[in-house]
């Protein structure tokens, strides 16, 4: 058993820096690259990419990241976990594995499914498997035709069988976050799936460096004039130890900073009962949670208690909600605001003389009060410009169509000094809602599969 763990956090979601996991290989010596691409959303828009191309589903930045710094990786023996697969794990293992044959390596690929019950909807309807929704409490059989992907949440123990075949880059779909990380930890360790302490601690190590720099400068509240040089943040790194005690740091040279109040500032995102972080694995209690300063860049934490995992599964579902469109003008100085004000009672005017329906008009005055809403209240009269933004969501996409096409006019039959139409005429968007529910656990059967370079 080793005496200790690095696991380096190189995506916080979809779309993050680019180059963070090049970083994190280069910069240092890890043993594990975790990468979090999955976000709720996420999974619909891959589901609706597959739907128009079997071959796509997953997280397509990750293959050209592979090709970058697979023999980086194989060199130093660097494994790499992560959720990339999406809604199609097969697919991206498969692309990873024709850039491993490109660059001549011989690579162990692992895929995780057995998430995705998209296509098992009916079957567990029919069985009386209601799904209902965690917050409304009401069936799914309400928007069944309108369903866009439908994911359970898997845990860290697939990811463990994967590590255990001895898979170098395990491709999961929709596992947690946390298992991401927690899953090295367990296989490393050897605990025991009984071990809720231990599992507890694995799991809130997951959660400080799932959103990648979060936890180690970015998006910092707390004195953020003072963080130095986040053009070069550097992504926060796990060091863990068999004991469940682990040390937040991050690689010596790069930006960012990691310290007791960023480490705690990400333990509080996403936060329900604190005493009842429930995943998968175990149900952790964050009120246990210890930190200490351990140096320069360097926070432990430890004291982490444990409970028993429950006998159900989260499900992430998606569906179709109808469309929406949003449209802005910038207004200028002087009266800027009243101008905006006038121009979104003129437009709400003009949308209910053409007898237009929505289930929602939404206005926001960018630059007064679009963030904090009544509590900012009143601007002072020389505030230079406001940008007004008005929203549309309904069910009838010819009503929304017809609202795009009337924020334009305002420019010249409306108040005067519009000085930007940003972005131009709004474009019709489909509304994608979510709904949360619960499956037991004996109903989702993960499965690992090998492939070979």
């Amino acid at each position: 058993m080793k005496e200790k763990i690095r696991i380096a956090s190189g995506q916080g979601f979809w779309g993050d820096m680019i180059d963070a996991p090049v970083r994190q290989v280069e910069g240092g010596p890890i043993d594990y690259l975790m990468l979090d691409y999955l976000a709720e959303v996420t999974m619909s828009i891959m589901q609706k990419q597959r739907a128009r191309d079997p071959n796509a589903g997953y997280a397509r930045d990750f293959v050209p990241l592979m090709r970058q710094i697979l023999p980086a990786c194989v060199e130093r023996r660097i494994r790499v976990v992560t959720n990339a697969g999406g809604v199609n794990p097969h697919g991206c293992a498969v692309a990873v594995r024709d850039v491993a044959r490109e660059l001549g390596l011989r690579v162990r690929i692992a895929t995780v499914t057995g998430d995705d019950i998209m296509d098992r909807l009916d079957d567990l309807l029919a069985r009386g498997i209601e799904l209902r929704n965690m917050d409304t409490g009401a069936p799914l059989a309400t928007v069944r035709d309108r369903v866009q992907s439908a994911n359970a949440y898997l845990g860290a123990w697939p990811l463990v069988e994967a590590l255990r075949r001895g898979a170098q880059v395990v491709i999961a779909g929709r596992a947690t976050d946390t298992g991401l990380t927690l899953a090295p930890m367990i296989y490393e360790f050897d605990w025991k799936e009984d071990d809720w302490d231990r599992l507890a601690a694995g799991t809130i190590a997951g959660h400080i460096i799932e959103c990648g720099a979060q936890c180690s400068g970015g998006n910092c509240q707390y004195q953020w004039q003072t963080i130095p040089d986040l053009a070069n943040v550097g992504y926060p790194i796990v060091e863990a130890h068999p004991d469940g005690t682990f040390i937040v740091t991050k690689h010596e040279g790069t930006g960012g900073r990691v310290s007791v109040q960023t480490v705690k500032e990400q333990l509080v995102y996403e936060m329900g009962d604190p005493r009842e972080y429930i995943t998968p694995d175990c149900i952790a209690d964050f009120t246990t949670i210890r930190l200490e300063d351990a140096g320069p860049d360097r926070v432990r934490v430890f004291g982490i208690k444990g409970r028993p995992c429950t006998d159900q599964l989260k499900v992430s579902i998606s569906y179709f909600a109808g469309y929406k469109a949003v449209g802005t003008l910038v207004y200028a100085w002087p009266d800027a605001y009243e101008k905006a004000k006038a121009a979104d009672a003129i437009l709400r005017a003009r949308l209910e003389r053409l007898g237009l329906k929505f289930d929602q008009i939404l206005t926001e005055y960018v630059g007064v009060n679009a963030t904090h809403g009544p509590l900012a209240g009143e601007p002072p009269p020389d505030i230079p410009e406001v940008q007004l933004r008005v929203g549309v969501r309904g069910q009838d996409r010819a009503a929304v169509e017809r609202f795009t096409k009337e924020i334009a006019p305002l420019i010249l039959t409306g108040p005067p000094a519009v000085t930007g139409f940003a972005g131009g005429r709004p474009k019709v968007e489909e509304v994608v809602a979510y709904w949360p529910s619960l499956i037991p656990k004996s109903e989702i059967e993960p499965r690992v599969e090998l492939i070979e370079s």
